[in-house]
């Protein structure tokens, strides 16, 4: 192969060389790799898979050069976009008469995602990237700009505490609208990018909200005291509200990062006036208090409208109630930020995602993060021209250009009834929010027999579960064996909170119970949290998945076909399918600090010991 001179290298790649975080060494290394790839891979990408570089980088010589660097080949080089989108995005700007901005060619005909596209922008130019709604904008000087005129030209003015003017634009460069903010609001101004569809969405919302009093928070009332607890959850960033009367008071807990915590108490003889105005609130009947109820709950606030489920349990001292947080947002996780390692990622993207049809299992328990898991296979997938079709209870993340229907068992709309109906609505992905009966098993198996690619959810302990659930529904084994591409086991486990961390040692109990010795463990960096007033004195910020990745080779598809056991089927993968456990994924995040050997025992099962750190970082691509 013919080597390159650095003049034929992209712009970025001068970059990183004139400023000396490459060598000419590394980069004909990556460029011998990139040589004898089967597939097209920018030779930056493969510079940073191999270490050479790193995002952080690549955004510090960005932003220190004044040299221009073109959005297209910024996205081609960083992997966003393939050199023939970029081809055809150019083609279809030649085309059009209006000569639109390459960018919004890219975002309108699908090429990459908005919310991609504009953090990309803020790297090349510098500007900070913001996400708008009412808690951030600046409603004073909002008032002093027509609601036209912000809808128009896409801008809306932030708040700021260094009492500097910041603006969201969605496109910063666009001179008219630039001139027009600065119309209203003087000329000294600083811009931030932001979505479109975010400052629209914010506009609109700060035009209902004028006129209209605050939301009472009172303790007074019992509305008051409702919307507290909803907006108390929020800013907790709780997954569940628990509504629980007791024989001397009512308790309320919060379930945060997975965990119950006790947030407040109310005297007893509140419980019938609450328990109503929750029932008014979703529309239950508020005479019955001797079934369980459920329903549903649009709660607005001062950022937008929150999705909650409500469910009335009825207990001998009065209905418990649980309300359930949805994330209503437009932004869905990326498959690449979920916490999967490199080479699991690379493997569930090839051998699954992108397969062209069969079933893609994802499993765990509830709270488990199964469902962004799925939203975030969705977001890989969507294009224009891909038809994707949903079937879910509820909808929880609603996603543009995605057909979703939500399941509501009280008009009949049913899964029996949808699943009957979906196969007829020409789809290329059919999604399932759950299978839970043999019936909408046999509806995954026999659509992906049909050519289609299906992704569902399942409540099984570990992905060979999965598989031997599916054996249990009387699916043939020869259906399962041809129709499952892979079952993706995963929980979530709580993050060390950074701001306290200190290194930590595994105890003598605790090694045994993970049937290791810290011989295994060797180059491990454990950490736990002290407790701090970030972490509210838990020790614990945020939460990140474990994952355990069953791919279907025919080692494995023969041992189903012979009817092996579980046992049987999970030394087969570990041993020829480089399947890693939950157990082992999670070993190797707390050895890197990430989690702690106390949550690997709380959450993971155990069905064997794990193999040496070592060997688990490299089958791991760490």
């Amino acid at each position: 192969m013919k080597e390159r001179t650095s003049e034929q290298y992209s712009a970025i790649i001068r970059l990183l060389l004139q400023v000396d975080k490459l060598t000419v060494e590394q980069i004909k290394h990556a460029a011998r790799i990139q040589g004898k790839l089967t597939t097209f891979s920018p030779l930056l990408k493969i510079l940073k898979d191999l270490k050479f570089v790193s995002d952080q980088d690549v955004r510090d010589c960005l932003r220190a050069t004044s040299s221009p660097v073109r959005i297209g080949g910024l996205l081609v080089e960083l992997g966003y976009i393939s050199p023939e989108d970029l081809e055809a995005a150019v083609r279809i700007q030649g085309e059009s008469g209006a000569r639109e901005k390459l960018g919004r060619i890219l975002v309108k005909h699908n090429f990459i995602d908005e919310q991609v596209f504009i953090e990309i922008l803020s790297i090349q130019m510098g500007y900070p990237f913001i996400e708008p709604g009412l808690s951030n904008v600046d409603r004073t000087l909002a008032g002093k700009i027509p609601k036209t005129v912000m809808l128009t030209h896409s801008f809306i003015p932030i708040k700021s505490d260094d009492g500097t003017l910041r603006v969201a634009f969605a496109d910063p460069l666009d001179h008219e609208t630039v001139a027009f903010a600065k119309r209203f609001l003087g000329s000294d101004i600083v811009p931030v990018i932001a979505q479109s569809r975010s400052i629209r969405k914010t506009v609109e919302l700060l035009a209902d909200k004028k006129g209209t009093g605050a939301l009472a928070v009172d303790t007074s009332t019992v509305v008051g005291i409702v919307n507290a607890l909803i907006l108390g959850a929020i800013r907790q960033r709780a997954s569940d509200i628990h509504v629980e009367p007791m024989e001397d008071r009512l308790q309320v807990r919060f379930r945060e990062d997975g965990v119950l915590n006790q947030y407040k108490d109310f005297p007893r003889e509140i419980v019938p006036a609450l328990t109503s105005r929750l029932k008014i609130m979703c529309q239950a009947d508020i005479t019955e208090r001797r079934r369980h109820q459920e329903g549903r709950i649009l709660f607005d606030y001062d950022e937008g409208q929150l999705d909650l489920r409500a469910s009335f349990f009825v207990t001998i001292h009065g209905e418990k109630i649980v309300l359930r947080l949805l994330n209503r947002r437009q932004d869905v996780y990326d498959l690449h930020s979920i916490g999967l390692s490199p080479r699991m990622l690379a493997r569930f993207l090839e051998d699954a995602v992108h397969q062209s049809s069969g079933v893609v299992l994802v499993t765990g328990p509830t709270g488990s993060g199964k469902t962004s898991t799925i939203y975030s296979c969705i977001h890989a997938l969507k294009s224009p021209q891909v038809s994707i079709i949903t079937a879910e209870e509820p909808v929880e993340y609603v996603i543009e250009g995605v057909a979703q229907c939500s399941i509501d068992p009280r008009i009949d709309l049913t899964f029996e009834e949808t699943l009957r109906h979906i196969v007829r609505q020409d789809p290329d992905v059919i999604v399932i929010g759950e299978i839970r009966d043999p019936y909408s098993a046999e509806v995954a198996v026999q659509a992906a027999l049909t050519g289609h690619k299906v992704l569902s959810s399942f409540h099984t302990e570990d992905s060979i579960g999965g598989l031997i659930r599916l054996l249990n529904m009387d699916i043939a084994p020869f259906l399962v064996s041809s129709t499952v591409v892979s079952v993706l086991a995963q929980r979530l486990v709580r993050r060390v909170c950074p701001y306290c961390a200190v290194d930590a040692k595994p105890t003598p109990v605790q090694l045994q119970r993970l049937r290791c010795s810290l011989a295994d463990l060797q180059g491990a960096r454990f950490r736990k949290g002290r407790g701090c007033t970030k972490c509210r004195q838990t020790g614990y910020h945020g939460r990140i998945g474990v994952f355990e990745l069953l791919v279907l080779d025919e080692s494995v598809r023969t041992a189903i076909l012979d009817r092996k056991t579980s046992y049987e089927i999970r030394a087969i993968s570990i041993g020829q399918s480089g399947l890693i456990t939950l157990l082992e994924d999670g070993l190797v995040k707390a050895a890197a600090g990430i989690t702690t050997v106390d949550e690997l025992l709380r959450c993971l099962p155990i069905f064997s010991p794990p193999r040496p750190l070592a060997e688990l970082r490299r089958l791991a691509g760490e």
